[in-house]
């Protein structure tokens, strides 16, 4: 006990405070699913601009909430975020640190946003005609004289985790120690961290553009990232930051 309690106090504020933030919010949502988690998820996840349910503050809310379907997503946003954001916390500062982690997490929403302005009409329009056993076109006519039934629908689709400022984090670890060695589980040898996250964004990309629908959004996590990069772009024109440091 002594040796975590060591472990806590070594943590620099920001990362410390973030894994506490999210961990907490995720019991109270476990614990009370039914008085408490469905209220946060109506008011603080993050939905579609056009959805009834939707206000500006979620593009900063949803990202200290996790889905309580499965532990694997807060793990690995938390393990993530304990891996990395020490180091990168402890070279940039924590104000300049916690900046970063929020912009990428907003750029992610917002990104996330233009990608259901693209698709979740004809997410819906498609769903509701396999529900009714009827043709696409019919159910875009129907909708258009029943824009209630539309808005009802865009409540449905929401989004939550920290993923999008945890790639963010990815990013900017593979950029300023694109040479450190890291040991993933699934691979038995060492991969330096800019393949890494070559790797991580061919993997988005490749699943954000396919037609699988795994409840995932994988563009938000390439926001995070690009919001990233260009933020490091700029650190690095003006000098706040040099590297590689490996």
């Amino acid at each position: 006990m002594s040796q975590f309690s060591n472990v806590v106090r070594s943590l620099p504020p920001v990362t410390k405070n973030l894994i506490i933030i999210n961990s907490l919010i995720w019991i109270v949502m476990m614990v009370f699913p039914a008085r408490t988690g469905d209220r946060l998820m109506e008011v603080c996840a993050l939905h579609y601009f056009e959805a009834p349910d939707f206000n500006p503050a979620q593009l900063f809310t949803y990202m200290f909430m996790h889905s309580t379907g499965s532990l694997t997503h807060i793990l690995f946003n938390m393990f993530s975020l304990f891996m990395f954001g020490i180091v990168l916390e402890r070279l940039l500062g924590s104000k300049r640190f916690l900046f970063y982690y929020l912009s990428c997490g907003v750029g992610a929403a917002m990104i996330q946003e233009g990608v259901w302005a693209l698709t979740l009409e004809n997410m819906i329009v498609d769903k509701l005609a396999v529900m009714n056993h009827t043709s696409a076109d019919l159910m875009r006519t129907y909708l258009s004289t029943m824009p209630g039934q539309m808005a009802a629908n865009l409540n449905f689709f929401t989004t939550v985790g920290a993923s999008g400022a945890i790639y963010g984090i990815l990013l900017a670890f593979g950029m300023l120690f694109p040479n450190r060695p890291l040991y993933l589980m699934f691979i038995p040898v060492p991969v330096k961290a800019k393949w890494m996250i070559v790797g991580f964004v061919v993997f988005e990309l490749l699943i954000g553009i396919s037609t699988a629908n795994d409840g995932v959004a994988h563009f938000a996590h390439l926001g995070g990232m690009l919001v990233g990069f260009l933020m490091l772009l700029y650190w690095k024109k003006t000098g706040v930051v040099n590297g590689p440091y490996y």
